[in-house]
């Protein structure tokens, strides 16, 4: 499986376990959620400052993330 799909995969999981819709996250990054939804979807990849916010955020840990064992 492509990383970004992975990734976007592994992030929908965590947003869902907190109960968190992607409109709420997007207006915390300062996106629209239709923009947001692309990261879930692996269609745009994160720069290093949202992996690192959202990690936190989500309460994962980059590894979690990225699907590494």
């Amino acid at each position: 499986m492509e990383l970004a799909k992975r990734v976007g995969e592994n992030l929908k999981a965590a947003r869902r376990a907190k109960g968190l819709t992607q409109k709420q996250l997007a207006a915390e990054l300062g996106k629209y959620q239709s923009d947001y939804s692309e990261y879930e979807t692996g269609k745009v990849r994160l720069d290093y400052e949202k992996i690192v916010y959202l990690c936190r955020r989500l309460d994962i840990t980059p590894d979690e993330l990225f699907g590494f064992d």
